[in-house]
């Protein structure tokens, strides 16, 4: 068989024909595929910045990433700090106001337990008659009194442990 004759099979001439198709069949594919990848690309560079010098644009954001994550970083720990003194803080209140005479009226008498986040602090007791004032102040160790308390000042210890 000759060249030429090959040439003119019918079925060598379909097999070209729906080749070239494919092809371009393939071609358009290709072109739309481009087409929206270059689309996304532009709305990429358009977020990025000017898009004149790509490189330097995420340079700085990178400097900007790098700032932002020191400025974290350092909010971190002075929150820990402030966490650390808010421990020792008073955080916790209880008072009991009450009459420690029988000729007073009024409970101007009172308890004011003053407690950190450990229950530690101080439990103030005032006590209130007619011819004077006085103010008490024992120390608080994780809820219990180190000296001999009331039990007006132990249930102010006790009002600010559920507070």
């Amino acid at each position: 068989m000759k060249t030429t004759e090959f040439l003119q099979n019918e079925t060598v001439a379909i097999i070209l024909i729906a080749t070239v198709l494919i092809l371009v069949l393939l071609v358009i594919y290709l072109m739309i595929k481009t087409s929206k990848i270059n689309q996304r690309y532009e709305k990429f560079i358009k977020k990025i910045g000017n898009s004149k010098n790509i490189e330097q644009d995420l340079k700085n954001y990178m400097n900007r990433v790098e700032r932002v994550e020191k400025q974290n970083s350092e909010l971190v720990r002075a929150c820990d700090i402030l966490d650390d003194n808010l421990k020792i803080c008073i955080q916790k209140t209880g008072m009991v106001r009450y009459n420690a005479f029988r000729d007073t009226g009024s409970e101007l008498s009172f308890a004011l337990a003053l407690l950190d986040r450990n229950n530690n602090g101080v439990v103030l007791n005032g006590i209130y008659s007619r011819e004077m004032s006085n103010i008490y102040a024992k120390p608080v160790k994780n809820g219990i009194a180190t000296f001999k308390i009331s039990e007006e000042e132990e249930r102010a210890i006790q009002k600010a442990i559920e507070s």
